[in-house]
């Protein structure tokens, strides 16, 4: 029987994960493990075999066609390599794809983290029959993607798209690419949680919780949070003008609180034929990037003929 089935490897921060995913896209196994991001790159590796040998645990790897890695920028993509990953140390010059393809036995593609999730969320979720979209995922940063007329837009490198390192205030918060004033240093999930903490809150998910019963300091810091991500969705709009926006990561656990904050900061700030651009909520959740990954390396395969 012909391989109809692909492997996805999303590579994060904190996280390792894999799964085998069909050409529907739907999430056949899956493995969880931790990421050694403060050890080599070749660890990461060597950790991520042992995800990727549980995930494929009494399938025959030989029936898997290719695998799909995403991992967080900036990476080259075309050549495979990346470049200086900030959350994770021994991704400095790492030849990832190559020594991921050695480890699995698999013919193995790299693609940004944000590129795969915006593609699978097209593919197979919230953005589903749209020509014109753009990922963003808020969680430790924020990352992103986009398609561009039906197709999606890797960039020089395939580093198009790291909108978390816009710059929002000149003089704002360093962030950990080292630049001042980062959407990502404003509006991601440990500058909520820093601003939580200021307020006597334990983190963002506090903040929620809080929020939700009334209390007016929390609905407070939800408003101001909610206006940085405007702001910087406003910048997405005027750049790709998109049929739709979504919203992926930790922090979209409050949506439905922090999404009619967004709407009015979006009609204060965008110009008029923006403003109606409907902002909604991930559907693949922390499948996104397995699925996405997996679903770029179907496309990426050469056709045999």
């Amino acid at each position: 029987m012909t391989p109809q089935n692909t492997l996805g490897i999303d590579i994060g921060g904190t996280r390792l994960r894999a799964g085998i995913v069909s050409p529907e896209g739907i999430v056949l196994t899956r493995a969880e493990g931790i990421t050694p991001s403060r050890s080599t790159g070749q660890a990461v590796v060597d950790e991520l075999a042992k995800v990727v040998t549980q995930a494929l645990q009494g399938h025959d790897r030989s029936a898997i066609l290719a695998a799909g890695v995403c991992a967080p920028g900036p990476l080259d993509a075309e050549k495979g390599i990346a470049q200086a990953t900030p959350t994770i140390d021994g991704f400095r010059n790492f030849p990832i794809r190559d020594r991921i393809a050695d480890a699995i036995g698999l013919p193995t593609f790299l693609e940004h983290d944000g590129h795969a999730c915006a593609f699978g969320e097209w593919k197979f979720g919230a953005a589903r029959g749209t020509q014109n979209m753009v990922y963003v995922t808020i969680s430790t940063g924020i990352g992103g993607g986009a398609i561009v007329d039906g197709r999606l837009h890797r960039g020089r490198q395939g580093m198009a798209a790291h909108v978390g390192h816009m710059t929002i205030q000149s003089d704002g918060p360093i962030c950990n690419c080292g630049n001042p004033g980062c959407w990502e240093a404003l509006a991601a999930g440990p500058a909520f949680a820093k601003a939580a903490q200021a307020i006597g809150f334990a983190d963002g998910a506090a903040v929620f919780a809080a929020a939700r019963t009334g209390t007016a300091r929390a609905v407070d810091l939800v408003e101001t949070q909610s206006r940085w991500l405007a702001i910087g969705i406003v910048n997405l709009l005027h750049i790709y003008s998109p049929e739709i926006v979504v919203l992926g990561g930790g922090v979209t656990s409050g949506y439905d609180l922090m999404l009619p904050f967004i709407e009015t900061e979006m009609s204060r700030r965008a110009m008029v034929p923006f403003r109606n651009v409907p902002i909604l909520k991930a559907e693949l959740a922390d499948s996104v990037g397995i699925i996405g990954a997996a679903a770029l390396a179907r496309e990426l395969l050469p056709v045999k003929g």
